[in-house]
């Protein structure tokens, strides 16, 4: 059998090949899943930050999409960030917990079971302020899916990524080193995205956010796509942030689709966070 991204599910007129996309937790969202936060807005001057600092995040989404596909089949999703720094080097390290729906749902379309119910996800990187208010990070992000022997290829995935901040703008490259979240013969494929986090002059709390990106599939084109988001956020303090946003792609739905439901789907997201 053969399998391709994480919420991506290839229905052919003979039977079901499949697909997926995975996951970016955000600092500043509207995006969920590993590793921080591109766009997030510049903030007022403050005490020189620790040597050392620990941090973390829950959050509850009212679905799990990554880069505009469904990944808990339009399901909510509970999920975990834990960070760390080093400030004087840069140095960081974090891992990212959600649950997840789309491999279970391949593989009762496949027709065998599957207990992979888990996206966990470990990053690690150089982020570094090079000139005034524009900062550079390069890093490594994978993406484990445990218990998900049964599937081949594998969904687990690694990718590099070169991504530069100015301010609220936000420009991410990511590269896949190995087949791609499933999809076979798909090694090299990469995402682009350019990301937006813009707080409101006098109401600084909340915040405009949106993403412009392309997800290209080497060897693979009819599963490649454009995705938007657009939709807002609100620090209501004490670590508790809410808001919402609306996503769409141009992905082709039959390739999407799996039980009946679109995981490319426009749709309408909402989330509440905690950080601590």
């Amino acid at each position: 059998m053969r399998f391709l991204p994480k919420a991506l599910l290839l229905a052919g007129a003979a039977g079901l090949t499949f697909t997926s996309v995975a996951a970016l937790a955000q600092s500043t969202p509207p995006a969920p899943g590993p590793g921080p936060q591109p766009g997030t807005p510049a903030e007022p001057a403050s005490p020189p930050a620790p040597d050392n600092a620990f941090t973390g995040k829950v959050a509850l989404y009212s679905e799990y999409e990554y880069r505009g596909i469904s990944q808990t089949s339009q399901n909510p999703a509970l999920q975990l960030n834990l960070d760390y720094v080093n400030n004087p080097t840069g140095v960081y390290l974090g891992t990212f917990l959600s649950n997840i729906k789309w491999l279970k749902d391949t593989a009762t379309a496949n027709g065998f079971d599957s207990n992979a119910r888990i996206e966990w996800d470990i990053y690690g990187g150089w982020r570094k302020e090079i000139v005034k208010d524009t900062t550079l990070d390069i890093g490594v992000l994978h993406y484990e899916y445990p218990s998900s022997g049964a599937f081949n290829p594998s969904p687990n995935t690694t990718e590099v990524y070169a991504g530069i901040t100015w301010q609220w703008l936000n420009i991410k490259y990511s590269y896949s080193i190995d087949d791609t979240f499933g999809v076979a013969n798909s090694k090299g494929s990469d995402y682009l995205e350019g990301n937006v986090a813009y707080p409101i002059p006098g109401f600084e709390k909340l915040v405009l956010t949106g993403t412009l990106a392309h997800q290209r599939y080497r060897n693979n084109d009819a599963l490649s796509y454009t995705v938007w988001k657009a939709g807002a956020s609100y620090d209501f303090g004490h670590g508790i942030n809410a808001g919402a946003y609306y996503k769409g792609t141009d992905a082709q739905s039959a390739l999407y689709t799996i039980n009946g439901k679109d995981w490319s789907k426009d749709r309408l997201v909402a989330f509440v966070s905690y950080s601590f």
